[in-house]
Order: structure tokens, then sequence, then C-alpha cells
């Protein structure tokens, strides 16, 4: 009997605090509850715009724990090295090169290490430079319900800083010669870990940086002084990402929506920002005018100087609105 009273003793305190946990904190937004949130792999994941117990008891995601980096150089191409926190032996016997500019990649909602992000970009930053290529995996934090994954850009954001301040301490390297670069939330991300390591980070990149109206209050914003040179590519203005210019230099190509060859695909448009960064890294194209304001930027109409898109060195001093328009395929650029 006493087992049987014990067995049910645990059934009611399981379903006590199943229901508990079901509780709602909090209520973000206008918006239905349940929402499809674009991810990083060009689709959309059904997310959960309001916060309940459950998403706190125990804390889903810790970056200390479930954030990964991952090395690529020259040497490793396609096979990457793991590099851990605060472990410095195995970053000194890893093939990353403080002679070298050291490119950290941060992919945004619903990413991975696989995500296409990483994968178009790695080789090609590869391919154009001799260059320490870091991608960060924070796939656990980026993968929660709407309003924790807000909630873990911070979070990720305080680790990677760490790391950053690790890698630079026991290699000697500059935050000079460092460059963020994310998509989506991780284009947002990069800022803020910008602003953390003093705004002293080289070259910042958000490519089409997120904005979502049902949480917008939420999100964390992308500032111009968040780094020494800070450029960002705007390919889904009004729907995916932002309208109003948040860099020092920001680049609407095609009047930055509805890209060439997308077809009004949110998704495409918001890939486009890393394929165009990436073509621009191998062949130096992509030629933008300057514009004496982003509206003029919505409407193409811009004929003012000439500014290339991305590259391996920031473009130091360099700012402005600038729009420029593609082809429909690679190579997408017109010069």
């Amino acid at each position: 009997m006493v087992r049987c009273i014990s067995v049910l003793a645990l059934f009611f305190a399981a379903v006590s605090a199943s229901s508990i946990a079901d509780n709602v904190i909090s209520k973000f937004g206008n918006q239905l509850r349940f929402q499809h949130v674009p991810n990083d792999e060009g689709g959309a994941t059904l997310t959960d715009n309001w916060l309940k117990v459950a998403d706190l008891i125990p804390s889903a995601y810790l970056p200390t724990r479930d954030n990964q980096f991952h090395l690529f150089t020259r040497d490793n191409p396609t096979v990457s090295q793991p590099l851990l926190l605060y472990n410095g032996a195995l970053l000194l016997n890893s093939n990353f090169n403080a002679s070298r500019r050291t490119v950290i990649l941060i992919h945004g909602h619903g990413g991975s290490a696989l995500s296409n992000f990483n994968l178009v970009l790695i080789p090609s930053y590869l391919a154009a430079a001799d260059v320490n290529v870091i991608l960060v995996d924070w796939s656990r934090g980026a993968n929660s319900n709407t309003v924790l994954s807000l909630v873990n850009i911070a979070l990720s954001a305080r680790n990677v800083k760490n790391f950053i301040e690790f890698v630079t301490s026991t290699t000697g390297q500059s935050l000079a010669d460092v460059s963020l670069v994310g998509v989506g939330l991780g284009g947002l991300q990069a800022g803020l870990i910008g602003r953390r390591l003093r705004r002293q980070v080289g070259y910042i990149a958000a490519l089409d940086p997120t904005y979502w109206s049902a949480v917008h209050e939420l999100l964390p914003q992308f500032r111009a002084n968040d780094g020494v040179y800070t450029e960002v590519i705007h390919t889904n203005v009004g729907n995916r990402g932002y309208i109003k210019p948040m860099g020092q230099v920001d680049i609407y190509p095609n009047g930055g929506i509805n890209m060439p060859g997308c077809g009004r695909d949110d998704a495409c448009d918001q890939e486009r920002a890393y394929y165009y960064w990436a073509e621009a890294l191998t062949s130096g194209g992509f030629t933008a005018r300057q514009c004496t304001d982003y509206e003029e930027a919505l409407l193409q109409e811009c004929q003012g100087a000439t500014l290339t898109l991305g590259g391996i060195e920031p473009k130091t001093g360099a700012s402005g609105i600038y729009s420029l328009q593609t082809n429909p395929s690679p190579p997408f650029s017109q010069g």
C-alpha cells in the first residue's frame, strides 16, 4: 500500500508541476499566440509568442555549456577545429594564426553550425584571403520560442564577447583585426557583442538584421557605433528586416526588398544578403551609389559617390546610405 501511495503521489505531483509549467507569465505583441517565424534555413518555425513557466524551469539554454566555436583556416577548410573558452592549450595548438584577420560568423534564428549562411561564407572568406574563420554555433539559444530567442541573443552575446577576449588575450591579436558578421538575429547579436567589447572591433556587418513586428520593442538594436566600422545590408525591408539605416554604411540592394530571382519570397530575400556578401568577397564587385536618404535608396534613384559592398578589410571612415542593382542569378553583381 505504501508503494502505491508513493507512486500516486509522484503522479499527482507531476501533474501539478505540469499544470504550473503551462502557466503563462507574459504575452507579447498584439498578434496571434502561435506564429510562423522566419528561420535561418529559408523556412519558418511555428513559435509561441507567450512566455510560460516551463520556458524558465529549468533554463533551456546555457551559453557556457551550449555555445560551440569552430575554427576553419586554409589548412583545414572543410573540417573544423573545435575551440573551447579558456582552453589556451587547445587554441595555441590549433591552426589559428594571430597575424591573420579573424572573421567570426553568427547564424540567425533557427540556425546551426550547418546553416547555409555558414556553408556559403566559410569557403568564400577562405578563397578571398588567408584568414581565421570562427563559426559560432548558438543553435540551442536560437531555436527557442520567440521571446526566449530574444533573451538568448543577450546571453549568447556575453559568451561570445568572453570568447573573443580570451582569444585576443591569449594570442595577442588586436580587436581591430576582428570582423563580426551576422545574419538576421545574428546580425543584431554582432552589434551587441561589439558594444560589449567597448566598440573596438574593427569590422561589424549585419546582413539583413531581423525585425519582428510582434516583439520589436524587445529586439536589441544595432547601432552605428557598435564597432570601428559598421555596415548593414538591407534585402527584405519592412518584412523580415529593418527599413531605416542602422550602421555607418547602409546598403539597399534593389531598393531593399524583392530581390531579382526571389519571386517576392521573404526568406529568399534575406538569404540574398549573404550570397551578395560572399560574391563580393571573391569578386570585389557590387558597386553602390550614395543616396541622400533611405527613401531615395528604396526608390533606387541614387546618383552619388560610389562604394563597394563588403570586403575583407573595413572601409573605415566611409559612411552614408547606398543602393545598387543585382542580377537574378549568379553572378549577382552588375559591377
